[in-house]
């Protein structure tokens, strides 16, 4: 992880003497998961917990670039109660935009009430992300599909969205959970096996990062179309 590649809205800093990352706050006052907040000049930063967020699990293990930056267009898939959105809603900023999918009624309700109601730059989708063509307010193409479901088809269910909604050149953010899709394989056997079906999609593989010690038997897959 290269401090160098980071924006205003996303920094990583030391905070008693551990490498932490914080995002800028896009509603300063206001928290998601009870984490921590800290001024910086004057502007409120949230700390990003990577035993919470997968995304932050995968900056702190050494992604080498991250696609998600200011102004962008993200389709989030699996948003559950919004603690990675929210984080993701701060990077993008106020000119960004995350459209979330969530289909489980009970995490869908507390991702709306308590993060995307707070949120201009989100629009809550409660559909199921097996049907990206029911979704009707996705009215452009994004720069990003991040796809975080525990489903055996998910890495399935992330290019049937990719196909309908990622523009040319977009990247893909896929979250491999190994045990969803074989709790009895060897977690490296299924990350390759996943990479071999993007890559049979016409997706280049950029890179792959396990998440140990965050998430165990979790990685997450980053790759270009």
């Amino acid at each position: 992880m290269k401090r160098e590649n980071f924006q205003t809205t996303l920094r990583v800093i030391d905070i008693d003497g551990e490498t932490r990352l914080i995002t800028l706050n896009l509603v300063p006052g206001q928290k998601v998961y009870n984490e921590r907040t800290i001024l910086i000049e004057g502007s409120e930063f949230r700390i990003w917990d990577p035993f919470r967020s997968k995304l932050a699990a995968a900056l702190l293990k050494g992604m080498r670039d991250m696609p998600i930056v200011e102004n962008g267009k993200i389709l989030y898939l699996g948003t559950s109660t919004g603690t990675t959105p929210s984080h993701v809603s701060d990077i993008i900023g106020k000119q960004g935009i995350l459209f979330g999918v969530e289909v489980a009624s009970r995490v869908a309700r507390e991702f709306v009430e308590n993060v995307a109601s707070k949120r201009s730059n989100i629009i809550p989708i409660i559909k199921d992300a097996r049907k990206p063509e029911e979704y009707s307010s996705i009215y452009t193409k994004v720069d990003i599909v991040y796809c975080d479901i525990a489903q055996p088809d998910q890495t399935q269910i992330a290019i049937l969205n990719c196909d309908k909604y990622l523009k040319k050149g977009g990247t893909l953010i896929l979250v491999v959970k190994a045990r969803s899709i074989d709790s009895l394989r060897e977690p490296s056997i299924i990350f390759r096996e996943e990479s071999a079906k993007l890559e049979e999609c016409n997706f280049d593989i950029k890179q792959l990062i396990r998440l140990d010690p965050f998430d165990k038997d979790h990685a997450i897959i980053i790759a270009a179309r």
